[in-house]
Parts: structure tokens; sequence; C-alpha cells
């Protein structure tokens, strides 16, 4: 053809994309559960290493990240999009602010200040610290999403008779889509890195491993911990990055 030659995408690189991840993480999950496993754990690492009762500081720790996940998505999305419409243009710099004001403080210490204020016993106040320091990824990758769409193609769309409300749903959300898919990305990362810090506060939660094996010195408890909690980080990020994939319009 001319001397010319097409490529093939290399088989070696869409395997790694889509089974690299989880065959990374069950191997490291295997080789864990095999160390620890080979050890003689005495009587107190046997009861924090108990499978119902990893399985169930694993449950809390899901239905935290899953709810505060869920909760910034129903509140950043819809904010992001309004405030890239012209009548809300000048709430903008309050809006990053305040959002930028839930990330400046250290997450222990809003956590804390929210305990403070609403009191213990529920999990409601690590919620909403949880959705507070990961408000901002969504709501900026909303706003960057959306106005990075070429303006070009929004004239063309309202010419060809589509309302704004059309042109939003069919043609600025779908390009903005995987702009919008990094930020859920990392908001899922940070809030399973920040609810560890859940069982200071009554929450429980994968910190309750985690902080088991430092406060009792219990190398496996720790390690178990962190190997958990950091696989749950990366599987969450592969599973959104893949979910991005599915739902990005073809040719982006």
């Amino acid at each position: 053809m001319n001397g010319m030659t097409l490529k093939a995408a290399p088989r070696g690189r869409s395997w790694l994309r889509w089974f690299g991840m989880p065959t990374f993480l069950g191997t490291v999950a295997v080789v864990t559960y095999a160390w620890v496993h080979s050890l003689e754990l005495d009587t107190i690492e046997a009861r924090v290493l108990n499978p119902d009762t990893l399985t169930e500081k694993l449950v809390e720790h899901l239905q935290l990240v899953a709810i505060s996940t869920a909760a910034v998505i129903v509140i950043a999305i819809p904010a992001g999009i309004l405030l890239t419409r012209p009548f809300a243009r000048r709430a903008v710099p309050v809006a990053l602010a305040v959002a930028n004001g839930g990330q400046a403080i250290p997450s222990l210490g809003l956590m804390t200040i929210i305990v403070f204020w609403l009191g213990v016993g529920t999990d409601k106040p690590v919620l909403i610290g949880l959705v507070a320091y990961s408000v901002l990824p969504i709501l900026r990758n909303t706003m960057v999403g959306l106005q990075q769409v070429d303006r070009g193609l929004i004239k063309a769309s309202r010419g060809m008779g589509l309302s704004n409300s059309m042109v939003l749903r069919h043609v600025e959300l779908p390009l903005a889509i995987p702009v919008m898919i990094a930020g859920i990305r990392t908001a899922l990362v940070i809030n399973v890195g920040t609810a560890t810090l859940a069982t200071f506060f009554g929450a429980g939660g994968l910190g309750f491993v985690i902080f088991s094996g430092i406060g009792l010195n219990r190398t496996p408890i720790l390690i178990t911990g962190v190997v958990m909690a950091s696989g749950l980080a990366l599987l969450v990020d592969y599973l959104a990055g893949v979910a991005g994939h599915l739902l990005s319009p073809r040719g982006l």
C-alpha cells in the first residue's frame, strides 16, 4: 500500500490495560494471605485478623466511601453545571473558595470540628467530613470539562435549533464526561484514604485494623490493614477508569 504499513494495537498493552491492575491486586492479596497464615498469630492478632472482623470493617469502609461519594456527585455535578452558566459566573469565586476550604483544612481536624459540632454516636459527622473533603475534584473537573467544550460546537448546535438544555444534555455533558470521571476517580481515592480516620470517631472501617496494628505493635495486623486499604483505593480507581472508558463518547 504505497510503502505504508498499518500497525495493529499491541495486544500486550490492551491486556495490561484491562487486566493488569486486577492481576496485580489479586497477586498481592494472595501473597499477603499466605504470609499472614504462615505466622503463628497470638490471641490478639488472631482476634483482629479474624475473617468476620475483617469483612465487617471492609463493609463499613465501603459503605462510608459509597455514601459519601454518591452525595458528593449529587452535590458537585449539578453545582458545577450551574456555575458554568452565564447567570452564575459571579458566584464561581465564592463556590471555589468554599470547596477549597474543605480541602485546605487537614482531614482529621475537619472531622474533629464536625464531630464537636454534631456529636459522636452516628456516621453522619464522618460522612459530612468526607463530602466536604472530596467535593473540590468533582466540582472543579465538572466546570473544567464543560468550559473546554468547543464553543463552535455549541453555536452549531444552537444553530440547528437545539435549546440550551438540549445542548447541555447532548453536546456539553457527553464531551465533558472524561474530565468529570477523572474528578470522580480522584474523589473516590481521597475518600478511601480519608475514611480510615473514621475509626477515631466510632464509625469503624479499615482504619480500625491499621491503627490496631500501630497501637498494639502488631506488624501482621498493620500490614493487613494497609494492604486492604491501599488495594481498595487502587481497585476503585481502576473501576472508575473502566467506567469512564465505557461512558466516554467513541472517538475521544
